[in-house]
C-alpha cells in the first residue's frame, strides 16, 4: 500500500527505534526526564522561546495554549477552515468556554485587516476578543505557507489591540524548509507556538508548547487539567528529538514529491488540480464525476490511499515513507482506475 492518505502514517525508522531503545528517563513531572529535558531545551534554541512543555499531540498543545491565553466568554480569531475549528473535537468551547471568531483567509491565510474587522468592540453585550490563532502550514489551504511579511502585520495589529497571537505550528518545519525562512523566524511575532514531531519529522507521537517562561509554568498546571504528566516520558521524547536532529532537511524531498504527483495528476482529464499551489507537502484537487469518498475508495483497490471528502474533494500528503518511485506508481494507479470506471471528463 502506498498511503497518502496523511504524514502522522510514518513509521519509525531503525535508526529512530534505537534512539528511543536506548533513551535515558525518569520522571517529568518532577523535571527529572534527562530526555524530555534535552528536546525542550532543544526546541527553545530552534524557536528562539524561553521554554518548551513536551505534551501528547498539538491538538493537547493548542488547547492548553488557549486556556492559558483567554478567559472563558473569551472570543478568539481564525481562519474558518483552521484545525481547532474542524478537527479538535470542539475543545475550545468544552475546555476553555470560549469562542471563535472566524474569518476567510485565503487558503488560510488571513490579513490584518481581516484581524481589525474581527477585533470585538469594548463594549458590555459582546464576547472580548483575547487571542489571534494561525496555523503554518495551513492544512486545509493544502500546505499553504504564511508569509513572513502577512504574519508580521497579523502580529503587530494583535499587539496594538492588547491581543495575544498563538502559531499552530504543527508543520512549522515544512513552512521553513520550503520557504528558506528559519523556524525562529517564523515564531518571533507570535506569544506561543506548537511544534508537532508526529507528521513530517516522523516520530510516533508528541509535541511541544513553547513560550515565555511564565506562560509555559501556566501551561504544566493546564496539563495536569487535561490528563496529566506523563512520567518516565523520555521514551517518546527520544524518537522527537531524533526527528530535529535527522529529518529536517529531508522534508524538501517530500515537497518535491509532492509536486511531482500534482504535476502527473494535472493530465488527467477528470482531475481539478493547480501544481502551482503545491508549496509543501499537502495537496488537495478535485475529482470529476463522482465523490472524492468514492474515489479513494476505487483507488485503495490499486494500492494507493488518499483522504476523500463527500464534496468530490481529495487530499495526498506525502511523507518520509513516500519515495520518488512510489509517487509515479501512485500516478500510474491513479490513472488506471480512472480509465477502469470511466470517469468523464
Amino acid at each position: 500500500m502506498i498511503d497518502l492518505v496523511s504524514d502522522t502514517v510514518t513509521q519509525p525508522s531503525p535508526e529512530m527505534r534505537k534512539a528511543i531503545a536506548a533513551a535515558e528517563v525518569g520522571d517529568s513531572q518532577r523535571g527529572e526526564d534527562p530526555t524530555v529535558n534535552r528536546l525542550q531545551e532543544v526546541v527553545c534554541e530552534l524557536l528562539g522561546k524561553e521554554a518548551a512543555l513536551f505534551l501528547p499531540s498539538a491538538t493537547m498543545a493548542n488547547q492548553i495554549a488557549y486556556k492559558v491565553h483567554t478567559n472563558p466568554g473569551d472570543e478568539i480569531i481564525m481562519d474558518r477552515t483552521s484545525h481547532p475549528i474542524l478537527f479538535e473535537a470542539g475543545a475550545p468551547a468544552q475546555l476553555s468556554g470560549i469562542m471563535i471568531h472566524h474569518v476567510n483567509g485565503d487558503r488560510g491565510v488571513f490579513t490584518e485587516e481581516d484581524v481589525l474587522a474581527a477585533i470585538r468592540p469594548d463594549e458590555p453585550d459582546e464576547p472580548p476578543t483575547s487571542l489571534v490563532s494561525i496555523e503554518q502550514t495551513h492544512n486545509q489551504g493544502g500546505g499553504k505557507i504564511w508569509p513572513l511579511g502577512t504574519l508580521m502585520g497579523v502580529s503587530q495589529v494583535a499587539r496594538e489591540h492588547g491581543l495575544g497571537i498563538h502559531m499552530d505550528g504543527s508543520r512549522l518545519m515544512n513552512a521553513s524548509v520550503a520557504s528558506g525562512i528559519s523556524a525562529r523566524e517564523y515564531a518571533y511575532p507570535v506569544d506561543s507556538i506548537t511544534l508537532c514531531f508526529s507528521k513530517g519529522l516522523g516520530a510516533p507521537v508528541g509535541a511541544a508548547l513553547a513560550g515565555p517562561k511564565d506562560f509555559v509554568k501556566q501551561g504544566r498546571r493546564r496539563q495536569q487539567t487535561f490528563g496529566g504528566a506523563m512520567r518516565q516520558a523520555g521514551i517518546i521524547a527520544a524518537g522527537a528529538l531524533y526527528g530535529l536532529q535527522h529529518n529536517i532537511d529531508r522534508l524538501a524531498e517530500d515537497h518535491a514529491n509532492a509536486k511531482l504527483l500534482a504535476e502527473r495528476l494535472a493530465d488527467e482529464e477528470a482531475i481539478d488540480i493547480n501544481p502551482s499551489e503545491v508549496e509543501t507537502n499537502i495537496m488537495y484537487f478535485r475529482i470529476k464525476g463522482m465523490t472524492g469518498i468514492e474515489f479513494c475508495d476505487r483507488l485503495m483497490e490499486h494500492g494507493v490511499r488518499m483522504g476523500g471528502y463527500q464534496n468530490g474533494r481529495v487530499r495526498a500528503v506525502t511523507h518520509l515513507d513516500i519515495s520518488r518511485a512510489d509517487v509515479l506508481q501512485a500516478a500510474d494507479a491513479v490513472h488506471r482506475m480512472l480509465i477502469d470506471v470511466r470517469v468523464p471528463a
